[in-house]
C-alpha cells in the first residue's frame, strides 16, 4: 500500500510539474516528509497530512479518494467533517514557538538522563490483551454498519511515534510495569513526533496525571492551568479574550501525553477514566497494567484507543548493554552465570529485577567504580528474593551518587545527609499527594498554624525594625535619649504584633479557605501592557481591592495606636473627646490609606506583562523570574504608598475640613512606614516567591529538613540524576525511587561497599 501510495504522488507532482520542494511549500509540509511518503519509507498516514498533499495537487474527488484509499485513512470521526487547519493564523504561530521551546527542553533532558548512554534500553511491546483496548471499529473510526481489521503496533523506542500515526483515532494507552520506561517512552514519543510535526499538527505535551483531580475540574481547565504553570508566557491574550494557553487546547493545537494513569488515587481513578471518554481529544496515555485494568473493569476501556505493553528486557538485552557500559569486564562473570546458568535461583532473582530499565540504571551506576564487584548480586545468602535485590538497588542508589562530592558543592553534602534531606523531599509529596516538586510549594511541609505564626512573626519584624527606623530619632529628639530611646522602642515592640496579627488574620482566612499563592505568570516593565485582560479591567479589579483592603487597614490601625498610646502614656479625659479623635483619625487614615492602596495595586497591572519563553525554561529560572517580579512590585508599592498616604493624607483632612492637621513632614512618615511595611508583609504572606523565602530558606533549614543552599542542592540532585525537570518542577527520577526515600528512616544507610561480606580465596 505505500508502495502504491508513493507512485501515485510522485506521478501527480509530476502531472502538476512540481518539484518535491515546491509540494513540501504548497502542502505546509516538510521537504522530509514528502521524500519519506514517495519512497514509501512511511509505512502510517495522517488524515491531514493526506488532505494536504491531496489539495496541493489540485486533484479531482474521484482522484482524492483513491489517494485516500491507497493511504488506509478515513476522517476523524463518521458523519464530522474535519476542518483543515489556518497554518496562517497568530493561533498557529504561538503552537510552532510551543514546539520549538518543548524540543529544545526535551532533547536536553533526554541527554541529562543519559537515556542515550552507551544506547537506548532496547524498549519493545506487544498489543494488550483485546479486553483493555476499543474495537477495532471504533479504533480506525470506520462509519457504521461497516468493519475494520486489526493494525500492526508492533515496533520499538525508535518507531512510538510511527506506531502512533498509525491509529487513526489518535488514541494510544501505553502499559508497562513500574521502571518499564514508560516515561522515557513518552518523551522519546515527544521528540519523535516533533521532529516530523506540520505547523497543521498539533503539539505534543506531556502531562503528569497523579496531580489532576477529575472531581475538582475539568480535564479542559486542568491541561490550561498545567500549560500556563509551565510556560507562563502563555498567559498572553489570545483572539476571542482567553488566554493563548486556553485557546491552543481549544482549538485542538495540543497532543496531551498524560503520563502516569496509575499515579492518580485509586478513588479517582474509575472517575478520571470517565472524563478522559467524556472528550474527544487525541491523546498518548501511560500507566501500569493493574492499576488501568482495574478502572476498565469499574467503567470502560479509553474509546477509541488502541493498546501496547511494554515487554521485559531479556538477558541478551541485558549482556548486550551491560558489556558496552563499562570498558571492564567486571559484569562478565554476572552475564556468564545468567546465560550459564538461567534456572539458578540467583539467576533467576537477578534476570527478574533487571527485567526493567530502571533496574538495570541503578545496578550499572551503583557497581560502576573498581571497589564494587556487581557478583554481589548473585549472593543468595544477603539477597534471598527478587525484592531484596530491588531494596538493595534502590536504597544505594543515593549514596553511591553522593559518594563523590560535586565540583562547585558543599563538601557538607555527605551522603547521609543528602539521603535525609531527599527522604523530607519525598515524604512532602506524599503528603500532597503528588509527584511534582514545586518550589513554591515547599513551605507546605509545615502545618498551617506554623505557616500562620511564621507570616505573623515575619509581619512583625519587618514593622517594628521600620519603626524604630522611622520613629525612634524623633522620640530621641523630643523627649531626650534615655526616655525617648524607650518610648521608641516601646512604641515599634507594640506597633509590630499588630500589624503582624493583621496580616496573620488575613493569611490565616486565604490558606484556611483553599487559596493557593502560585508563582506569577508576569513580570514587571515599562507600558506596553500585552496580558490576558484589559489594562481598563485589571485595573478597576485590582484598584477595588486595594480600596477596600486599604480603608479597612487604616481605619483599624487608628483604633490600635489610640489603644496603644493609651497603655504608654494613659487615656485622656474626657473620653467623649478621645473618642471623637479617634474616629476622625480612622476616617482619616482608612480614607488615606485606601487611595494609597487602590493608585498602588491598580499602577502594578499597568507595569505587567507576561514572561519572557527564556525566563521559564526550568524551575529555578522561574524561581529567578518570580524574585525579579516581586522586588519589581516592591519597588512599586514602596514609594506609591509613601507618595499617596503624605500627599492623599493632606487631601483628605483638606476635605473634612476638621480639626486633624496633616502636616507634609508627618505624612512622609507615615507613608515610609506604611510603604516598607506593607510592601514587605505584603512580599513575605501573599506571594509565592515571599513564602519561598521565608519558609523554604529559613523555616526548614533551621529545622534541619532542607540544607540553607537549597537552590543549589535541588539543582545538585538534578544533575547528579536524582531529581529530573518537567516544566516548571522537578520531579524524582522515578516513582518508585521516591516511595522507597519516603520510608527510609534518618538513620545512616550502609552502602554496598560496607554491606560487602569480606571474600576468602581457596
Amino acid at each position: 500500500m505505500t508502495r502504491e501510495f508513493g507512485a501515485l504522488v510522485r506521478q501527480w507532482r509530476g502531472r502538476a510539474q512540481l518539484t518535491q520542494e515546491q509540494l513540501a511549500e504548497k502542502a505546509k509540509i516538510s521537504v522530509r516528509t514528502v521524500r519519506r511518503l514517495e519512497t514509501g519509507a512511511v509505512s502510517n498516514f495522517r488524515f491531514d497530512t493526506v488532505r494536504m498533499l491531496a489539495d496541493a495537487l489540485d486533484l479531482t474527488a474521484d482522484e482524492h479518494r483513491e489517494l485516500m484509499a491507497a493511504a488506509g485513512v478515513v476522517p476523524a470521526l463518521p458523519g464530522k467533517p474535519e476542518t483543515r487547519p489556518d497554518v496562517s493564523s497568530p493561533l498557529a504561530a504561538v503552537a510552532d514557538r510551543l514546539a520549538a521551546v518543548l524540543e529544545g527542553r526535551w532533547q536536553r533532558e533526554l541527554e541529562q538522563r543519559g537515556a542515550h548512554n552507551p544506547f537506548p534500553l532496547p524498549v519493545r511491546w506487544q498489543p494488550v490483551p483485546g479486553e483493555l483496548a476499543d474495537h477495532w471499529d471504533n479504533i480506525r473510526r470506520v462509519p457504521p454498519k461497516h468493519t475494520a481489521s486489526p493494525l500492526d503496533l508492533t515496533g520499538d523506542l525508535t518507531e512510538i511515534a510511527d506506531v502512533y500515526r498509525r491509529v487513526p483515532s489518535g488514541r494510544l494507552v501505553v502499559l508497562g510495569r513500574a521502571g518499564a520506561g514508560k516515561t522515557i517512552l513518552a518523551l522519546r514519543f515527544v521528540l519523535d513526533y516533533l521532529a516530523t510535526r506540520t505547523s497543521a499538527d498539533p503539539v505534543p505535551v506531556i502531562f503528569s496525571l497523579a496531580s489532576w483531580d477529575p472531581a475538582a475540574g475539568t480535564l479542559r481547565d486542568w491541561l490550561v492551568n498545567r500549560l500556563l504553570r509551565d510556560h507562563p508566557d502563555l498567559v498572553a491574550n489570545a483572539p476571542g479574550g482567553s488566554t493563548q494557553a486556553a485557546a491552543l487546547v481549544d482549538a485542538g493545537r495540543v497532543l496531551p501525553v498524560l503520563d502516569g494513569f496509575d499515579e492518580i488515587p485509586e478513588v479517582l481513578r474509575r472517575a478520571a477514566l470517565l472524563a478522559l471518554n467524556g472528550t474527544s481529544l487525541p491523546m498518548l496515555l501511560t500507566s501500569r497494567p493493574h492499576e488501568y485494568r482495574k478502572a476498565v473493569a469499574a467503567s470502560d476501556v479509553l474509546t477509541w484507543a488502541a493498546g501496547i505493553w511494554i515487554a521485559d528486557l531479556t538477558p541478551a538485552d541485558l549482556a548486550d548493554y551491560l558489556r558496552r557500559s563499562s570498558r571492564t569486564s567486571r559484569w562478565h562473570p554476572v552475564l556468564t552465570e545468567l546465560r550459564d546458568q538461567p534456572d539458578a535461583p540467583a539467576s533467576k532473582n537477578l534476570i527478574e529485577v533487571l527485567s526493567t530499565p530502571l533496574m538495570v540504571v541503578l545496578a550499572r551506576t551503583i557497581y560502576d567504580d573498581a571497589e564494587s564487584d556487581p557478583a554481589d548480586l548473585l549472593d543468595t545468602s544477603r539477597f534471598p528474593t527478587s525484592g531484596d535485590l530491588e531494596d538493595h538497588l534502590l536504597g544505594n542508589f543515593v549514596p553511591t551518587l553522593y559518594r563523590t562530592p560535586a565540583a562547585g558543592v558543599r563538601r557538607d553534602w555527605t551522603s547521609d545527609r543528602a539521603q535525609r534531606w531527599l527522604g523530607n523531599l519525598a515524604r512532602h509529596l506524599d503528603r500532597l499527594g503528588t509527584p511534582d516538586l514545586a518550589w513554591w510549594q515547599l513551605g507546605n511541609s509545615l502545618s498551617r498554624p506554623a505557616r500562620v505564626l511564621g507570616v505573623v512573626l515575619a509581619s512583625a519584624i519587618v514593622t517594628t525594625l521600620a519603626d524604630w527606623l522611622i520613629y525612634l530619632p524623633g522620640y530621641v529628639r523630643d523627649s531626650g535619649f534615655a526616655s525617648g530611646f524607650g518610648l521608641g522602642l516601646l512604641d515599634g515592640l507594640l506597633l509590630g504584633p499588630v500589624v503582624g496579627l493583621g496580616f496573620g488574620l488575613v493569611y490565616t482566612l486565604m490558606i484556611f479557605g483553599g487559596v493557593v499563592f502560585e508563582p506569577a505568570r508576569v513580570r514587571m516593565r515599562l507600558f506596553g501592557w500585552n496580558g490576558r485582560t484589559s489594562v481598563a479591567r485589571t485595573f478597576a479589579a485590582r484598584s477595588g481591592a486595594g480600596l477596600l483592603g486599604g480603608f479597612v487597614v487604616g481605619f483599624v490601625h487608628q483604633l490600635m495606636a489610640t489603644a496603644g498610646r493609651g497603655v504608654l502614656h494613659g487615656f485622656p479625659s474626657p473620653i467623649g473627646a478621645l473618642i471623637e479623635t479617634t474616629l476622625t483619625n480612622m476616617l482619616v487614615f482608612g480614607a488615606t490609606f485606601a487611595l494609597a492602596a487602590a493608585v498602588a495595586f491598580g499602577l502594578t497591572s499597568v507595569l505587567e506583562a507576561p514572561v519572557d519563553l527564556d525566563s521559564a525554561t526550568s524551575p529555578l529560572a522561574m524561581l529567578r523570574t518570580n524574585r525579579t517580579t516581586v522586588l519589581g512590585r516592591v519597588l512599586v508599592l514602596a514609594p506609591t504608598f509613601v507618595l499617596t498616604i503624605a500627599f492623599g493624607g493632606m487631601l483628605v483632612a483638606a476635605l473634612l475640613d476638621g480639626p486633624l492637621s496633616w502636616p507634609l513632614s508627618y505624612g512622609l512618615s507615615a507613608g515610609a512606614l506604611g510603604g516598607v511595611t506593607g510592601a514587605l508583609s505584603y512580599t513575605f504572606a501573599f506571594t509565592a516567591w515571599g513564602q519561598w523565602l521565608l519558609f523554604a530558606r529559613v523555616w526548614l533549614p533551621l529545622s534541619g529538613k532542607l540544607p540553607w543552599a537549597v537552590t543549589a542542592f535541588l539543582d545538585d540532585a538534578y544533575r547528579r540524576g536524582v531529581l529530573r525537570q518537567v516544566g516548571a518542577v522537578y520531579q524524582f527520577r522515578h516513582a518508585r525511587l521516591q516511595d522507597h526515600l519516603s520510608r527510609a528512616r534518618d538513620t545512616p544507610l550502609r552502602t554496598h561497599a560496607t554491606l560487602r561480606e569480606p571474600r576468602t580465596s581457596l
